[in-house]
C-alpha cells in the first residue's frame, strides 16, 4: 500500500511540476519514450553561496523552483519507418551548472579576443525594443538552457555595478551568431514558454526575425499545429489565418424543405362542362352504333 501511495504521489508531482505535459506528450501520434528526470531539490545554503560568490540574487520564483528540484529535464521520442528518432527536450541547467556565461577555450591566449571585443555599439540596438545584454561588466549572464548546441538561453542581470548586488534580471536567448532576442521578463514565464512549445527543435527561433530552420517547423508543424505560425513577424496590414467559424450557423439544426403546395385545378363553368361532356357522351355512342 506504501508504496502506490508513493507511486500516485510522485505521479501528481510531477503532473504539477510539468504542468500537465506529460499526458499531452503521451497522447500525441507517434510520440514515444515520455522521460521526465526526478532531481532532488536544491540545498538553501548553495543557493546563499551562489549568490555571494555571483553577487546577484536570486529572483523568488527561480529560488523556489531550485528548493523544489535543482533542475529540469524531460525529453521524449518519436518514431518515423520504425526508426526512433529524439524530438523533444526541455532543460535548466541546475544550480552548479548555472555559470557565467565565459568564452570558450579556443579563446585563452592572451592576444585573442574575448566576447567583450565582439559586443556590439549601442547604435545598433532597436529604439523600441528593450535594452540588449553586454557581454562586458555592464552585464552579467548565466546560462540556463545550453539548446542542444543551437543557442543559449539565459538569465541575464543588465546595468550592472561592479561591489553591489544585481537584483533584476530577465531571460534572453543568444543564437549561434551572438545576437540576443528577448524572450521573458521572468523565470516563471519562460518556463510555461518552454512547456508549451513542447521542447521542439530550435523553439527559440521563433522570437527571432529569421524563425527556426525548415526541418523545424515541419515539427513545430505537426506536433504543435495550435500555436505554430510560419512567419513569426507578419505584414500588419495582413489579415491573421483564422478560421472564421460561425456557431449560430454551423450548430443550428438543419431546416427541413418546404413542403410545396398543391396546385389548384382550374374552375370550369358548370354549363360548359356538362355540355363538353355530353357531347364526348354522344359521340363514343355514334362510334359504337357504326
Amino acid at each position: 500500500m506504501e508504496e502506490v501511495k508513493d507511486d500516485k504521489t510522485y505521479k501528481g508531482f510531477v503532473e504539477r511540476l510539468t504542468l500537465g505535459i506529460t499526458r499531452v506528450l503521451e497522447n500525441l501520434p507517434g510520440v514515444l519514450d515520455v522521460r521526465f528526470v526526478e532531481k532532488p531539490p536544491a540545498e538553501k545554503r548553495c543557493l546563499l553561496s551562489w549568490e555571494q560568490k555571483n553577487n546577484c540574487a536570486l529572483p523568488e520564483d527561480l529560488r523556489d523552483f531550485y528548493l523544489t528540484t535543482d533542475g529540469f529535464m524531460l525529453a521524449w521520442n518519436t518514431k518515423l519507418e520504425n526508426e526512433v528518432v529524439p524530438v523533444g527536450c526541455m532543460m535548466i541547467n541546475n544550480v552548479a551548472q548555472l555559470r557565467p556565461l565565459i568564452q570558450s577555450n579556443v579563446y585563452s591566449l592572451p592576444n585573442a579576443p574575448t566576447l567583450a571585443d565582439l559586443d556590439f555599439d549601442d547604435d545598433l540596438e532597436e529604439p523600441d525594443g528593450p535594452e540588449k545584454p553586454h557581454f562586458d561588466s555592464r552585464s552579467r549572464i548565466f546560462e540556463l538552457d545550453p539548446c542542444n548546441g543551437n543557442g543559449k538561453v539565459c538569465l541575464v542581470y543588465k546595468n550592472c555595478t561592479s561591489g553591489i548586488m544585481a537584483q533584476q534580471c530577465e531571460v534572453w536567448f543568444l543564437d549561434r551568431s551572438l545576437f540576443w532576442h528577448y524572450l521573458t521578463p521572468s523565470f516563471t514565464a519562460y518556463y510555461r514558454l518552454m512547456i508549451t512549445h513542447l521542447g521542439l527543435p530550435e523553439w527559440q527561433y521563433n522570437f527571432t526575425p529569421y524563425g527556426p530552420s525548415p526541418q523545424a517547423k515541419q515539427w513545430a508543424a505537426l506536433y504543435q499545429p495550435l500555436t505554430f505560425h510560419g512567419d513569426s513577424h507578419p505584414d500588419a496590414a495582413c489579415e491573421p489565418l483564422l478560421n472564421k467559424l460561425d456557431p449560430a450557423e454551423a450548430f443550428r439544426g438543419k431546416a427541413k424543405p418546404p413542403t410545396p403546395k398543391k396546385k389548384q385545378a382550374a374552375q370550369v363553368p358548370v354549363s360548359g362542362g356538362s355540355t363538353a361532356k355530353a357531347q364526348g357522351v354522344s359521340g363514343r355512342h355514334s362510334v359504337t352504333k357504326r
